[in-house]
């Protein structure tokens, strides 16, 4: 009965704050990923990661249940860990993209999880739609190695869209082309601001500890060519109005 699951949901809210992986599914079919919650006045605050700094607030009356996060198990580790790095590193040193934020687009779109399926049917590790799969020539979405190679590609082909604009090229990734041309930047949704911040938030995280350690070794160690990275440019958020994802 429809009565039982909003009082189950209501109880869900009022409890205590979610530890573990969840995902927050919306009245209109979207989902956001978050890893705690809280219940603040009309809205539930969804935290995007382990500390307090990045969240999302969603009218409580446009969720409907919340579900765990099956798309990476809790401490497994990534498929064959040095055989991704591996294939990371080749594709994106084949499309002239810094790994690192490779490595932060699937931390986002699957946790490393090659058979991971979205509730829109993105599937694999770069979570691509079947229509865009075929487009980039990618037979088998759930191949770790083809899902990198288109999924890499399609991002580079954004960027280069963009002018390497990176925060408009993972809107486009995540909601469309269509949708940052109608708003002229990252549209007002919900679940895209989320996934651009998050990828953002962990590229930077990266590459400053990257630059720490060169640091740090740098008296002893060879130095290498720059890598060709996409250059980040700053820009503002525009304020949430509706979620969207694919």
């Amino acid at each position: 009965m429809k009565w039982v699951a909003k009082l189950a949901l209501v109880f869900g809210l009022l409890g205590a704050p979610s530890l573990a992986s969840d995902v927050a599914l919306l009245r209109n079919g979207f989902s956001i990923r978050h890893e705690r919650r809280e219940i603040i006045g009309p809205v539930t605050r969804l935290y995007l990661g382990a500390d307090r700094a990045g969240y999302v607030d969603v009218p409580t009356d446009e969720i409907d249940s919340f579900e765990k996060d099956l798309s990476a198990p809790t401490g497994e580790t990534p498929h064959n860990a040095q055989a991704m790095n591996d294939v990371i590193n080749a594709v994106s040193s084949r499309h002239h993209l810094d790994p690192d934020l490779i490595n932060s687009v699937i931390h986002a779109e699957s946790g490393f999880n090659p058979r991971a399926v979205s509730p829109k049917g993105a599937q694999g590790l770069m979570q691509l739609m079947p229509q865009t799969a075929s487009k980039l020539g990618v037979g088998n979405a759930f191949d770790p190695s083809a899902n990198v190679e288109g999924g890499t590609r399609y991002l580079r082909e954004l960027l280069e869209r963009y002018n390497f604009d990176l925060i408009k090229a993972l809107a486009a990734y995540n909601a469309g082309p269509q949708r940052v041309e109608q708003y002229h930047g990252v549209p007002p949704y919900y679940e895209t601001q989320a996934y651009v911040a998050r990828i953002i938030r962990d590229f930077n995280r990266k590459k400053l500890a990257e630059r720490k350690a060169t640091a740090l070794r740098a008296a002893n160690s060879q130095k290498t060519p720059a890598r060709h990275v996409a250059t980040v440019k700053q820009a503002a958020l525009p304020d949430a109005a509706q979620p969207a994802s694919r």
